[in-house]
């Protein structure tokens, strides 16, 4: 079987210093484009991440900071990731909370600005959890019968994500072969705007801040009472793609303000 694909779509898993989306780096990742007529590309890339890899990291994952010692940083190999997902929608394993999020953190590092406005993003852990709440390697046994070897080898993680996403398709009835339907039942909850979470819309379409003092409430609701707020915000150590996405509903609140004075 093949995915019904509008347009191509990228799947891709990173292994990393650690889980801090702030200042965590990339060391490897590995990319299976798959295009609409079924035919496939893949690259793996390891990276030197340019800090230290922790001990408790390099356990996980095996990648140790001698082995991406002499590897390319991601500035330096950021223009041929970015020419392979360019115009492609994202799909992975836990992706809209921790792979997209972090991925776009490197490319602002590099000054790419990056957007998601039009891509659809899959993510096949969510899919899975919605429908057998088990882990990647369980969810690989389970759906493909298949025993995921290099459990944490990026290259190994995608396949299996691709291949489990086929099989999650042919299983359920409710799912349908599109990615846009696939990109709406894997994104729970309300509609991350920033990837990480902290920006969400409410069942206004409003954005609202998603954690804090002001959780739940609207962009124009806090710029009211404490537009200091955002500038905290901009200081303090969320993700890059975080502020930039509230700089832009700051902005346009702004603009609206000005239009109704």
């Amino acid at each position: 079987m093949n995915l019904k694909l509008k347009k191509p779509i990228v799947f891709f898993d990173l292994e990393t210093t650690g889980i801090n989306i702030v200042h965590d780096r990339i060391v490897e990742i590995s990319i299976l484009k798959v295009f609409p007529n079924g035919n496939k590309e893949s690259k793996t890339w390891l990276v030197n991440p340019t800090i230290k890899i922790p001990k408790e990291t390099i356990a996980i994952h095996g990648i140790t900071n001698e082995k991406v010692a002499n590897e390319p940083t991601f500035d330096q190999l950021h223009k041929d990731i970015l020419r392979l997902i360019e115009d492609c929608d994202l799909g992975g394993y836990n992706s809209n909370k921790f792979d997209i999020p972090l991925l776009v953190e490197e490319f602002l590092r590099c000054g790419v600005d990056f957007s998601i406005k039009n891509i659809k993003t899959v993510d096949v852990q969510n899919i899975f959890h919605k429908l057998e709440k088990r882990t990647l390697s369980a969810a690989y046994k389970f759906y493909c019968n298949k025993e995921l070897i290099d459990a944490h080898s990026a290259e190994a993680d995608t396949i299996a994500t691709y291949e489990i996403l086929l099989a999650q398709i042919e299983k359920y009835s409710e799912l349908e072969n599109d990615v846009d339907f696939l990109s709406k039942f894997s994104n729970v909850g309300n509609k991350r705007l920033d990837m990480a979470g902290f920006i969400r819309t409410n069942e206004k379409n409003q954005p609202i801040i998603a954690f804090g003092k002001y959780k739940n409430k609207t962009i124009d609701e806090i710029y009211e009472v404490n537009p200091g707020y955002f500038s905290w915000i901009n200081q303090a150590e969320f993700p890059q793609f975080t502020k930039k996405i509230l700089k832009e509903l700051v902005a346009e609140v702004k603009l609206k303000r000005k239009f109704e004075n």
